[in-house]
Order: C-alpha cells, then structure tokens, then sequence
C-alpha cells in the first residue's frame, strides 16, 4: 500500500490500519479533513514526548485523557497550551513531519508572543504551511486576539494582502471573517463589515481560487446581518472590475441573498 501520494478516506472507519497509525505516530501528514479529524492527540502526543525526547511525559499525558471529548479546536489548544507551559522547544514542533504537531506549535507561536504584531509575525510561517490544517489552526489561533484589537489587528493585516503567497493573502480575509468557521464570531463586523473593506479591496481579482472563496465566504457571512451593504459592495465590484475573478467572487457571495429571496 502506498501511504504517500493518497486521496484519502471519506470516512473514518474507511481508513486505512497503516494510514491511521501513521497519523498517530506522527510519520504521516493527514491528506484530507477526514484524516485530520481521525489523529489521536492522545497517541500523536506520547510519540511525540518520546521521538523528541521530551520531558515530564506522565504528567503530560495524565492530563490530556479527556482529549476524545473534546472538539478539534480545544484539543489543540489544551495541548499546546500544556507544552508551552513544559517550556517545550518550538523549533522541534514547528519542524515535524506531523501537521497536527505543527498545529500544537502554532498555537504556541502565538501564545508566547507578546503584542498583536508580534502574535502575527510568529504564525506568519504556519499561515504559509503546505499543509491546510496548519494554515487553518494558524488563523483560528490569531483570531482572538484580532477581535480583542480589531482596529490594530485589520491594520497590520492590510500588507498580506499584498504578499505574494496566496496563503497569506487568504490568512488576512479567512482570519477576519464576520462569522468563520468552528470559531467565535466577530461582533464589531457583523454589525459594521465596513470596518475590514480595506482588506477586501485588494483581494475583489485575486487570481488565486484559495482567496477567492475566502472573499466570498467573507461577504456571504456579512449578508446575513447586513445584506444591502454586501449588495452595493458586490455591484460597485463588477461596474469596477468586471473580471472573471470578481464575477466568481460576487456570485458566490451573493449565495444566501439568493435563497432568501427565493424563499
């Protein structure tokens, strides 16, 4: 069996003994959602303290067992913020093979930091990971903080906008969606979406599908509290710039507006 180069279960009973347990032992990076979701923290975890020669492994492990309980968003916190309080080196962790272990760096990238901008410097490298669960983890970690500081945050965020890696760009209009996913909802934008325009402006072409659907998920969110303004947003975009980009981008940012109407 090849364990590289697949596409991945659809089900997590449908994966592969080898594949799991290569996920659970941190040789394999997962391929899919189905995959990510199925990793053990608990096994990854315990792996991890001994190939990495880590300290404090009872201690540790005694207190991650209620890790099955929880959703994929606190796992990874709970461990992370346990490493991080072991003092763990994040160089180790941000360098594994293992996604789900450099989701658990990531986190405590952010955590050690000290101000906003340096909380963004630090998980600048995860948001640019190959992998799409560590560029997911990355933005959810950062997230917190960009709704404790919105002003600031969206500030900062402006320049990956413009950077050439499409994963930074999209880090800057997935992080600051009004509502998201498997995250809490930022108020301030989906009372006032105007607030992150500035954001969205430069990403309305963005030649990388990625982007795109981050910027139409980001308006889609915003018509659910303020259709009208997403409505005159998307007609200015297409008088403006009539490009086949924005035309994807409007359509589906327009997606809720649409079945409400029908409705």
């Amino acid at each position: 069996m090849k364990l590289e180069n697949r596409k991945g279960a659809t089900r997590v009973s449908d994966i592969p003994k080898p594949v799991l347990e290569g996920l659970n032992t941190g040789t394999l990076e997962s391929v899919n959602l189905t995959e990510w979701l199925a990793v053990d923290a608990t096994k990854l975890l315990e792996h991890a303290l001994v190939s990495l020669k880590l300290k404090q492994t009872k201690n540790l492990l005694a207190a991650v067992q209620d890790l099955a309980t929880l959703g994929i968003m606190q796992r990874t916190e709970r461990i992370a913020g346990l490493l991080d309080n072991a003092g763990v080196s994040i160089q180790l962790l941000s360098s594994h093979h293992s996604d789900t272990i450099r989701c658990w760096a990531a986190f405590i990238a952010v955590t050690r930091a000290t101000t906003l901008q340096a909380k963004l410097e630090a998980v600048q490298p995860f948001a640019a990971d190959l992998h799409f669960g560590v560029r997911e983890i990355a933005w959810m970690a950062w997230r917190p903080h960009l709704n404790a500081n919105l002003g600031i945050g969206l500030t900062l965020l402006e320049a990956w906008t413009q950077a050439d890696d499409a994963n930074l760009r999209r880090f800057a209009s997935e992080v600051s969606r009004p509502r998201g996913v498997w995250c809490a909802h930022i108020q301030a934008l989906k009372d006032k979406p105007e607030l992150a325009l500035q954001l969205l402006e430069p990403l309305r072409s963005d030649d990388s599908k990625y982007v795109q659907a981050s910027v139409a998920n980001w308006l889609n969110d915003a018509s659910k509290t303020q259709g009208n303004w997403v409505e005159s947003v998307c007609a200015r975009w297409l008088e403006q710039s009539p490009s086949k980009e924005t035309k994807w981008i409007v359509n589906r940012a327009l997606r809720s507006l649409r079945k409400q109407k029908e409705e």
